[in-house]
């Protein structure tokens, strides 16, 4: 089953009631939050040449494959990855997760201006260009913004999560490192009985020195 977010503090959930997701695997703990496809109205230069060409079949062609692609195109934003799917009797499905985005954009033509829609692109950390567009979506600067606005607020809360593990570790460290340098001698080993400080005992006098002590102050009192 596909979870869909209704928690209002996320981004606004918006799918395309003509958005078919069964080909969507989703994890146990992702839900999409947006969902749609190209806009229709791209189809209007496709019927603008194609209709007059009808007559000679070509322009049916060029009608049926554009309305083909458009409505077998779709696009997904869960919380945790962006997906696009494309094909017609083959189905193609990318995949990029929020955490490899290195930028996202939009740009419109003079047209999806006019018309509101536009496309967004996403570039990932060691590609080389944009890895996935999201072509003639609507309104184009909303949702750019709205999965900018995912993506950071998701690498905050993991780079919360790291600090908090880093000073934890950090702590435990240091507690082992006090409770070495207390179980462990001066020398770095371990203390045991033997290892006690003992009286130094080099200054006290030895059993001969006091009594020749005693005998010279004797003779000096016999020869006062």
């Amino acid at each position: 089953m596909i979870a869909v977010s209704t928690d209002i503090a996320d981004v606004e959930t918006d799918i395309d009631a003509d958005a078919d997701l069964e080909w969507l695997s989703l994890d146990a703990d992702e839900e999409i939050l947006w969902a749609g496809g190209p806009d229709r109205r791209t189809l209007i230069p496709a019927f603008a040449i194609g209709i007059p060409l009808s007559i000679v079949l070509i322009g049916l062609v060029i009608v049926v494959s554009e309305y083909l692609r458009v409505t077998n195109t779709h696009y997904v934003v869960t919380t945790r990855a962006l997906y696009k799917k494309t094909g017609v009797l083959s189905r193609d499905v990318k995949r990029i997760e929020h955490e490899k985005v290195q930028d996202i954009s939009y740009s419109q033509t003079a047209l999806g201006t006019h018309f509101g829609y536009g496309t967004v692109e996403v570039s990932t950390a060691g590609g080389s260009g944009v890895e996935m567009a999201f072509n003639s979506v609507p309104d184009p600067k909303d949702l750019q913004q709205r999965i900018s606005e995912r993506i950071n607020r998701e690498r905050g809360e993991s780079a919360d999560d790291r600090t908090k593990a880093d000073v934890l570790e950090e702590i435990l460290t240091e507690l082992r490192a006090i409770r070495a340098a207390v179980e462990d001698g001066p020398t770095g080993q371990p203390r045991d009985e033997g290892d006690r400080p003992t009286a130094d005992r080099s200054t006290e006098p030895t059993d001969r020195e006091a009594t020749d002590r005693h005998s010279y102050e004797y003779d000096e009192d016999q020869s006062v």
